[in-house]
């Protein structure tokens, strides 16, 4: 499986990404495009940030979303998309959650053991 992992050797798991649960996308009706709501502001997104963003649903790792997008937008890379990704990590936006062996959102803390910022990598 694609994507970013917590852990090394035998203990490794997969990264899937979600938003933080107290953000949300949004559209802003007054100017037709899709925003980021969190606790903090606003963010306005384009198309392509959307995108991504919609497809971090906790079930997909960074590698799984780039070729996704780099499928959907021709002229997105997965290099533009694993830093666009990284910069809302960093920002605390976006969180990381185990997939655990089967694929499936478990949660940070069961299987990985780790919190969502201690060992989570987007590749």
């Amino acid at each position: 499986m694609e994507g970013g992992w917590i852990g090394r050797g035998i203990l490794a798991h997969p990264v899937g990404w979600r938003l933080r649960r107290d953000v949300r996308l949004a559209l802003d009706d007054a100017h037709g495009v899709p925003v980021l709501l969190h606790a903090e502001g606003v963010l306005r997104l384009n198309a392509t940030a959307a995108a991504v963003l919609r497809l971090c649903d906790g079930t997909r790792g960074a590698g799984e979303i780039a070729a996704l997008l780099e499928a959907e937008f021709f002229e997105v890379t997965a290099e533009q998309v694993l830093g666009f990704l990284a910069g809302v990590a960093e920002q605390g936006l976006i969180e990381a959650v185990c997939l655990g062996e089967r694929g499936r959102s478990s949660g940070l803390g069961g299987e990985c053991g780790r919190s969502a910022g201690e060992g989570a990598a987007l590749e």
